[in-house]
């Protein structure tokens, strides 16, 4: 659709000027030794709206960043929802949808009781098996599970269960890490409740918090407050390890593939944004 290209190049390229996330890109890649070469992008329309004399305009924006390092090439993929208007032939209110934070959630104070873990619980968690479900389903959704508007934990806990970590705390919501006959818990889907949950969890699914984004591993869990203000708001699954050893994340929401884990390029970012790194128990 022309129309919908020249609205996503006229939007990127404005973007470009002003101090967003396309400069908060091109600095962070500077800083790890990056450079990008080519980008490519491409937008789909799927939803429109129209009433009396406005339209409504939701659309997909591809983009793919070609990444050079070290002499090293990577390709960083996202896919971005946006919507505008057009009124009387001119588009305005352009804004990306479903923003990447889980702030309207209720959520729940966990407790270790809620945990609930059961005894010399162990599981052997299958780093390959995770990651390779995380490139099958970085942009799409796997039909068993229900798909969420902010869909960033759910599809962590996917990975985290094709890797092998066994449920449990199943039919109470608060309790335990588990999905069954479309119900879930809120460590499932939630990056607050599932930040606490691995923090607090002693048997089965377990996540080991270290200091350093470089001491993760593919397979591993980084956590996300991007207001610094103790609600935790997103949740990346570390796909691979660049030519410096930090982390490459795939993550839903702004669905994303081998994304530099800092996320300073991100519209949620903010100066005040704090990380939990968390290593997976095998």
């Amino acid at each position: 659709m022309d129309k919908l290209k020249k609205v996503w190049l006229d939007f990127f390229e404005n973007t470009r000027n002003e101090e967003s996330w396309w400069q908060r890109k091109k600095a962070l890649h500077r800083k790890r030794n990056a450079e990008i070469v080519r980008i490519q992008g491409e937008g789909r329309m799927f939803e429109t709206f129209t009433y009396a004399n406005n339209t409504i305009y939701k659309y997909l924006l591809y983009l793919s960043f070609l990444i050079k390092q070290h002499g090293q090439f990577i390709i960083e993929e996202k896919v971005t929802p946006y919507q505008f208007q057009l009124v009387d032939g001119n588009i305005i209110n352009h804004t990306e949808l479903y923003p990447i934070s889980n702030s309207d959630y209720d959520i729940p104070t966990i407790t270790p009781q809620m945990i609930r873990n059961r005894k010399n619980e162990r599981f052997s968690y299958d780093r390959l098996a995770a990651v390779k479900y995380a490139e099958r389903w970085w942009n799409s959704y796997n039909p068993a599970y229900k798909k969420f508007a902010v869909d960033c934990t759910n599809y962590v806990s996917q990975c985290l269960f094709a890797g092998g970590a066994p449920m449990r705390g199943a039919p109470v919501r608060e309790q335990g890490w588990w999905y069954k006959n479309n119900n879930w818990s809120y460590s499932w889907s939630v990056s607050h409740s599932m930040r606490w949950y691995l923090s607090g969890s002693t048997q089965g699914l377990q996540g080991k918090e270290v200091e350093k984004a470089e001491d993760l591993n593919p397979g591993d869990i980084i956590c996300y407050d991007f207001q610094g203000d103790g609600r935790w708001d997103h949740t990346t699954f570390v796909v691979a390890k660049d030519q410096e050893g930090m982390p490459l994340v795939n993550a839903h929401t702004e669905n994303s593939r081998n994304r530099y884990w800092s996320y300073e390029d991100s519209t949620a970012w903010t100066p005040n944004i704090k990380y939990k790194f968390f290593r997976i128990s095998e």
